[in-house]
């Protein structure tokens, strides 16, 4: 008898999403707005990223949309995001 034995769970890749994909960023006094190249909005708390509450309104602004869309990078403040980590809601660590 044979076993095959799948590598299955060390060759998925991580998602990257092709449709929610980062247009533009804004904000307001509580929450980030990110417009998608689909047409969706997503909003998010300030409060969850400590860097961007603490940060001036004019260093917020200084977005950087990176890898497609995939990525918002502000590098005066050292703070990346991921549009994947937005989407999921959960576990939004920031570096």
């Amino acid at each position: 008898m044979s076993t095959l034995v799948s590598n299955e769970a060390n060759s998925q890749r991580a998602f990257v999403p092709t449709t929610a994909l980062a247009k533009s960023v804004n904000f307001d006094e509580d929450m980030m707005h990110v417009l998608l190249t689909d047409g969706r909005r997503v909003s998010v708390p300030i409060a969850w990223f400590p860097l961007l509450l603490k940060a001036s309104p004019e260093q917020r602004m200084k977005c950087e949309i990176g890898s497609g869309g995939t990525s918002l990078h502000w590098s005066e403040l050292d703070e990346d995001l991921s549009m994947a980590g937005l989407l999921a809601g959960a576990d939004l660590e920031s570096s």
